[in-house]
């Protein structure tokens, strides 16, 4: 037999490595992760207690109680959406980097390359923006004092001209981005374990803090606050300049739902290292936004119902938390404190494990400059160590930004949905001409529909996520489009990019030594 299909007893990961062979690729990475790890891995980065605080504001200062209520289950729905249309080529496709294999195979290898960028991108700034938030509001507020550190010890800054660094912060981020590395470093066994513990401990904590503050609430809980719209924009604390424009005003809130809601690739990108993939990448992709959605939705709307004034909590800006969580016990409090820091913690975590997936696989096509080197998979631990680790430097640079959160976290929601809509409207035109095979997960008769819905959902985020004062991300938008055309025609990446084996007219030969890993760190 050869030796790239020797996968034991178990069929099921005979199938899993021949599938994988057949599209040009040798089982180079662990396959360790079960169902519910890939699952995990996307419930972890999704992570409601990461998003659903940290970016709270934009959706309270937008509309009011009625961009919760109201636009987070419209956001959801979204989600949901762009999630079973991804589900479905992953069910067809299921490999590391999966976006930029999908955008390959069905939209071509300039498209593939396009999308691989946008996913890239999008990917570094989801670990920028949750480590940003590691630190504040979770270290800054909640930890910090638990430790006796003072808010004058984090203060030390260094002016370099017009531009300030915080010493603190940056060390901290440092720091907490180093270890993330060196664990993912470690192998897919150890990363798993965490995010499995970290599924866990997301429903646990959610549902204690939802408990507790409605049990310690300090007001009469007002339901009519959830479906009241008030525009709150140009108020102190918003995120958003005044706009009288209520339609607008309305769309910016729901960007809380969908920074909240994604990084659901990970499924996708850890489908190489994951049981029975064609069929558990669906299942972790849709089960993770769902359960992210309804308990996101329980979360949020008991912030709006405890809080005691709704202007006054956005006047606050991340300090609403706080305020929120001075009405319980000190000793629930502090519980409470370090569960959210943990969490948030492994939703990172997870982030960085899911980008240096993405930048392996798309080094392994030569995608990347230093893709050799990129490439390149640890033989003690089978991880794609200098992935990851160029991964977290990158990630850690982009935090440097002086108005980091608001610019990353809304940044990466575009960028990441631009990336999950690209190959998803290209497999409107290819379904039933070029992509013939489906996988175990198969929509049907609804796959056309649910693809145009999610193109123009799509469309309408990227618009959104682009107005003031989120306008430097359309600059980034702008600065990769140049990019990507000065490489594609100008560097000559049309002529030297072959993208996948699967799109290649020759058929793709994997090295026989290559042999598939069933064990791992």
């Amino acid at each position: 037999m050869n030796p790239v299909l020797q996968a034991g007893t178990d069929d099921a990961l005979h199938d899993d490595v021949k599938l994988l062979n057949s599209m040009g690729y040798a089982q180079e990475l662990s396959r360790t992760m079960s169902g519910f790890s890939n699952f995990a891995i996307s419930f972890s980065i999704i992570c409601i207690l990461a998003g659903g605080i940290t970016a709270f504001q934009g959706g309270l200062g937008a509309g009011g109680g009625a961009s919760i209520g109201i636009g987070w289950p419209l956001g959801a729905l979204f989600a949901l959406i762009v999630a079973a249309a991804m589900a479905q080529i992953s069910s067809s496709y299921p490999t590391s980097g999966g976006l930029y294999h999908w955008g390959s195979i069905l939209g071509g290898k300039g498209y593939g390359w396009a999308t691989a960028w946008f996913n890239l991108l999008g990917l570094i700034f989801v670990v920028a923006s949750v480590n940003f938030g590691v630190y504040d509001p979770f270290f800054k507020t909640l930890i910090a004092p638990l430790l006796g550190i003072t808010p004058e010890m984090m203060a030390p800054t260094l002016k370099l001209g017009g531009w300030e660094i915080n010493l603190f912060q940056t060390g901290f981020i440092a720091a907490v981005t180093c270890s993330q590395a060196y664990l993912n470093h470690r192998g897919i066994k150890l990363t798993s374990k965490l995010t499995d513990l970290s599924g866990y401990l997301i429903f646990i904590i959610a549902t204690a803090l939802t408990v507790s503050l409605l049990v310690y609430s300090p007001v009469p809980l007002d339901f009519s606050r959830l479906v009241t719209f008030t525009n709150l924009s140009g108020s102190e604390g918003s995120w958003w300049p005044q706009n009288g424009n209520s339609a607008m005003v309305f769309l910016s809130g729901l960007l809380l739902t969908i920074y909240t809601i994604t990084g659901f690739d990970a499924s996708a990108h850890t489908a190489e290292e994951t049981h029975q993939a064609a069929a558990n990448v669906p299942k972790g992709i849709l089960r993770a936004v769902l359960w992210s959605g309804l308990f996101g939705y329980m979360m949020i709307c008991t912030f709006v119902l405890v809080m005691p004034d709704l202007a006054a909590g956005v006047k606050q800006g991340s300090g609403f938390f706080n305020i929120l969580l001075d009405s319980l016990p000190p000793a629930l409090k502090v519980t409470l404190g370090i569960g959210l820091f943990l969490a948030n913690y492994l939703c990172a975590l997870a982030c960085l494990t899911s980008t240096s997936r993405m930048m392996f696989a798309f080094a392994r096509d030569g995608g990347l400059p230093a893709s050799s080197l990129l490439r390149k998979v640890n033989q003690t631990h089978h991880t794609p160590g200098a992935a990851i680790w160029v991964s977290a430097f990158l990630a850690f640079v982009a935090t440097l930004y002086g108005d980091a959160f608001v610019v990353l976290s809304t940044g990466c929601a575009v960028f990441l949905y631009i990336s999950y809509v690209m190959p998803i409207a290209a497999g409107i035109f290819a379904e039933g001409r070029s992509w013939t095979r489906k996988g175990p997960f198969d929509l049907g008769v609804w796959s056309k529909p649910i693809a145009v819905l999610a193109t123009l959902g799509g469309a309408t985020l990227a618009f959104v996520g682009i107005q003031p004062p989120n306008d430097k991300v359309l600059y980034l938008i702008l600065g990769l489009g140049v990019m990507m055309l000065v490489g594609w025609w100008g560097l000559g990446e049309r002529k030297r990019f072959q993208g996948p084996p699967a799109i290649q007219r020759t058929d793709a030969v994997v090295a026989p030594t290559a042999r598939p890993v069933t064990e791992g760190a």
